[in-house]
């Protein structure tokens, strides 16, 4: 019953805002009617039990289910009690807003931080062609920053001596095929085109190289010392382009849905105040952290100026303009119970309706609907809340919609409801029994009397005997049709 009493309250203030107009409304949504004497001569279409609308009663009295009075249900007022009817200038005074059911497509927008990387695909290896002797190292190190073309170190390969020496007399002798023969072995000794050249142009042995960076970027490894022997194949340094970058971002996984390869970002560093970076999405990788519950997100951003460094912090913006056309409403009409959520859908004649839909992905303004609604149909926006309070008051629940406005009796499939209590009293075909609340109907525990569907499910059963029973609704009440005894607790 607090429940009752709060959207009692809540009314009730709103009632002293609104003036008499509203406060009319107000008044006559409660459990007795309080209206002046010209609505009193109202027809009376029957009487009903607000916590269990469904049932319609044809003179006034107690109700079955619980000890309280039942509503008259008024001509003036309509005949669904699975809606709230509101007269047009207490809308105006409550400053609801409608909003429209729209289809259209929902742009998403997901604000992320990252860190910068290198990019692990723009690497370069420096290897020994050939067997040697390190004749010089010049003076790099690990971190340097490297042009394209940077000496690194300068090799002796006396292996490429013979094989020069042979070239050149072969060339002398004139016999081009043993020639051409004689330079294929210069290729497979790790020649490179350079020196062959050169020592075509020269007809000078040299037996000696400089490696040099492939790459302009980050030395992250430097293998080698003067004097050393190298094998063929040996790794000398390992380089790390610097013309793009990864940022690699973590995302929550309850907004990672949507987001894709090729999708743009925008990336804001602290370390460079005021400006702005685009790139693109390139990978969503396919493991997630626990730890964090995130998704790694992979941007690659250009940076032509090297002023991106990895181990940077970056705040990103992931959007994405959506592609599919999906049932759109504000964010704002949803209201959200924990369990489900429910919009207040706006019918024609000033009824309003709660009914039970099922939200998809949002962007802050608009929420996607899956189920429940269709497009063009109309939601409070602002407003709801109290509308919520008034419905929970005379017990109308949420409905799934079908697009249709339907009635409260004819959403309901008989079911059975389950509880348990303790007796009271036994009769020949009754129970009353003090039991706890009915999650299925919405019902909190209260003494009730309930008849039974059997009298044989009365056998063996004694007052104050705890049970575990199941109702069914009827047209006279909730029906026992199962009744149990529990073992009697210590």
């Amino acid at each position: 019953m607090s429940r009752k009493i709060f959207a009692s309250v809540t009314l009730a203030g709103v009632a002293l805002m609104i003036g008499a107009g509203g406060g009319h409304w107000l008044a006559r949504s409660g459990g007795e009617p309080v209206a002046p004497a010209a609505e009193n001569q109202a027809r009376v279409l029957y009487w009903y039990d607000p916590m269990a609308p469904q049932h319609r009663f044809d003179k006034p009295g107690k109700s079955p289910f619980m000890d309280m009075d039942l509503v008259p249900r008024y001509a003036d007022e309509g005949d669904d009690v699975a809606a709230l009817t509101i007269e047009a200038g207490v809308t105006q005074n409550l400053g609801m807003r409608l909003a429209t059911v729209s289809r259209g497509q929902l742009a998403s927008r997901v604000e992320a931080v990252g860190v910068l990387e290198y990019n692990a695909r723009d690497v370069a290896v420096v290897q020994a062609r050939a067997g040697g002797f390190v004749e010089r190292v010049y003076r790099h190190a690990p971190g340097d920053l490297l042009e394209k073309g940077a000496p690194l170190a300068d090799l002796l390969i006396p292996e490429w001596t013979a094989a020069q020496e042979e070239y050149l007399a072969l060339r002398r002798a004139g016999d081009h095929a043993l020639l051409e023969a004689a330079r294929q072995r210069l290729r497979l000794a790790g020649m490179p085109a350079e020196t062959i050249g050169r020592l075509e142009r020269s007809g000078r042995v040299d037996a000696s190289i400089t490696l040099s960076s492939p790459i302009g970027g980050v030395l992250q490894e430097l293998d080698v010392r003067e004097g050393m022997t190298l094998a063929a194949g040996a790794p000398l340094a390992r380089i790390n382009g610097l013309d793009s970058v990864w940022l690699e971002v973590a995302v929550p996984e309850a907004q990672s849905e949507g987001i894709h390869v090729g999708q743009e970002a925008t990336a804001r560093l602290p370390a460079l105040p005021g400006r702005r970076i685009d790139g693109l999405v390139t990978a969503v990788l396919p493991e997630a952290n626990p730890a964090s519950r995130t998704l790694r997100v992979r941007v690659q951003l250009p940076n032509p100026e090297g002023l991106l460094r990895p181990g940077l912090t970056a705040q990103v913006a992931l959007a994405d303009a959506g592609s599919e056309a999906l049932l759109l409403v504000p964010s704002e009409a949803l209201i959200r119970t924990g369990r489900r959520a429910l919009v207040m859908l706006a019918e024609s004649g000033g009824r309003y309706r709660p009914v039970e839909v099922e939200p998809g992905r949002e962007n802050g303004s608009h929420t996607a609907i899956l189920s429940g609604l269709e497009e063009g149909q109309q939601v409070v926006a602002s407003g709801q809340f109290l509308l919520d309070s008034e419905a929970s008051l005379r017990g109308i629940t949420a409905i799934a919609n079908d697009g249709a406005a339907l009635h409260a009796h004819e959403a309901m499939a008989p079911a059975l409801h389950e509880s348990e209590g303790r007796i009271l009293a036994l009769g020949d075909d009754r129970v009353r029994i003090a039991h706890g609340p009915f999650h299925t109907l919405g019902m909190p525990g209260m003494t009730m009397s309930f008849a039974v569907a059997n009298p044989h499910l009365l056998h063996g059963l004694a007052e104050n005997d705890r049970v575990r029973f199941a109702a069914r609704e009827t047209s006279s009440g909730l029906v026992i049709e199962r009744l149990h005894k529990q073992e009697q607790r210590p």
